[in-house]
């Protein structure tokens, strides 16, 4: 087939499609990009005159988004329009756990991947190359090519028959990175079984991408890759944070500990801070899957491996709530204590799978007023994580535990025994320690779970201080 695509669609305007696709518009400005969806509300987000109200943050996507969008980058619902006109379609749509049904808790649900597959067999013409970019269940090309071959016809408004190539691209993003990450990527993998059609999408590629670091397979191995890559990653966060924990009791210091290992080059520098557990879309979902997968095969063994890096995630955020309640004389019944970040990593607004939320819940289920502060999400997320509606004012005659949000550090500070670092925002890093203590209660405490760096002068201001695998205290 003709290498040349000149127009690109993709379905799903999330986390996902969006920063990549705006990023393939910046590199290719020849070729029209459309991404499409049908929540009008976050299309029109997308298209906001005002660019800090686009749906998603990431350092450096505004920008791009200021450059191309409404030259060769598009945003709408028109999806039926899109797909027709589309010589590549990438379908970049959410793919959630399984709440209910066959394999419900661990499987990937697939409806909104079968969803898509409809849509294109509905309009799509002529030759079309499809793309798996979600995040999907080894063999789920399969299930996209039989829904797609299953309704090729001849259509009547068409001069010639519909043919698909479906290939499987997974997305190695870092969220709070994604630009860079889509800029300068460790690696592009293609898996396929047309020829051409995987060299459409490399030339895509090499357009910014050195040809070294595109790597092509087959479908199969392509699709388990990515599953494999996260639970891989998720795997080193439960190690180094289960070891926190003998630090704190021993002694011993996190830090010092995992800077010696991550010379050893064989073990490696990443993913060895601790903090209060790994969250965002993909980890806890795609081992869930893993699991799942290994379990259907009979691997029962393997699917227990990797269940147990999920329970020593869930282990964390519940050892830190602990030591929260245990170091404020053993109740945190209406205490004030500050929450600072929500979201489940620096440089990012999204909050699935924050620790975050689990460690408001257990506290506020404890009795605890939260004042929380986060620089990029809004109230109604927050309360949307913890399902509870946000307090306008605490009630100091009440024993249940409330949340509110707060537009500051300093505000959320007011009349508060404690701030609890949970996201490492780089703000948080350079706070007036005077005057946050003169706004908060004796004794008061910082507990903080992502190893800031803590400045010397809090403890000058009274402030006691739990720092996550210290076995020590500052000096």
């Amino acid at each position: 087939m003709d290498y040349s695509i000149k127009n690109i669609c993709c379905i799903g305007a999330g986390y996902v499609g969006g920063p990549s696709m705006a990023v393939i518009a910046d590199k290719c400005t020849n070729k029209n990009i459309n991404v499409v969806d049908l929540n009008k509300e976050r299309i029109d987000l997308w298209n906001s005159s005002n660019l800090s109200n686009l749906p998603i943050y990431e350092p450096g996507l505004k920008e791009i988004i200021k450059r191309r969008r409404g030259k060769n980058l598009f945003f709408s619902t028109e999806v039926k329009k899109n797909i027709a006109e589309a010589d590549m379609i990438f379908i970049s749509v959410n793919t959630p756990t399984k709440i209910k049904g066959i394999g419900a808790g661990e499987a990937i649900d697939l409806k909104w991947v079968e969803a898509s597959s409809r849509q294109i067999s509905r309009y799509a013409k002529g030759k079309t190359i499809v793309v798996e970019k979600s995040t999907l269940p080894v063999r789920t090309a399969e299930t996209i090519k039989s829904i797609l071959n299953s309704t090729i016809t001849k259509n009547k408004n068409q001069s010639e028959s519909q043919e698909f190539f479906i290939l499987s691209n997974p997305e190695f993003l870092a969220e709070g990175t994604a630009i860079n990450d889509l800029e300068n990527p460790d690696r592009i993998l293609i898996g396929g079984e047309d020829d051409d059609a995987i060299k459409a999408l490399e030339n895509i590629y090499s357009t910014w991408i050195n040809q070294d670091k595109i790597i092509k397979t087959d479908l199969w191995s392509a699709e388990l890759s990515k599953l494999i890559a996260n639970a891989f990653l998720a795997q080193r966060i439960s190690s180094i944070n289960s070891i926190s924990a003998l630090c704190e009791v021993t002694g011993a210091d996190i830090k010092e500990v995992a800077n010696a290992i991550g010379k050893d080059t064989r073990i490696g520098e990443f993913f060895l801070n601790s903090g209060p557990g790994f969250g965002g879309s993909c980890f806890k979902k795609d081992i869930l899957n893993l699991v799942y997968i290994c379990k259907y095969y009979g691997l029962y063994e393997t699917a227990n491996y990797w269940q147990n890096v999920i329970e020593i995630n869930n282990w964390q955020q519940k050892r830190i709530s602990n030591v929260i309640i245990n170091k404020l004389f053993g109740t945190v019944v209406g205490k004030k204590l500050s929450i600072l970040g929500f979201s489940f990593k620096k440089n990012t607004n999204d909050t699935r799978e924050s620790p975050a939320i689990k460690i408001c819940k257990n506290l506020i289920e404890e009795g605890a007023k939260l004042n929380i502060y986060d620089p990029q999400v809004m109230p109604k997320i927050i309360e949307r994580d913890l399902n509870l509606k946000e307090s306008i004012e605490f009630d100091s005659s009440s024993e249940l535990g409330e949340w509110k949000f707060a537009s500051s550090i300093y505000e959320s500070a007011i009349d508060s025994d404690a701030l609890i670092f949970l996201t490492e925002w780089d703000e948080f890093k350079f706070i007036n320690w005077k005057k946050i203590s003169e706004k908060m209660r004796d004794p008061k405490w910082i507990f903080d779970t992502r190893s800031i760096s803590i400045s010397k002068e809090a403890q000058a201001y009274g402030f006691n201080i739990w720092v996550i695998g210290e076995g020590k205290n500052l000096p």
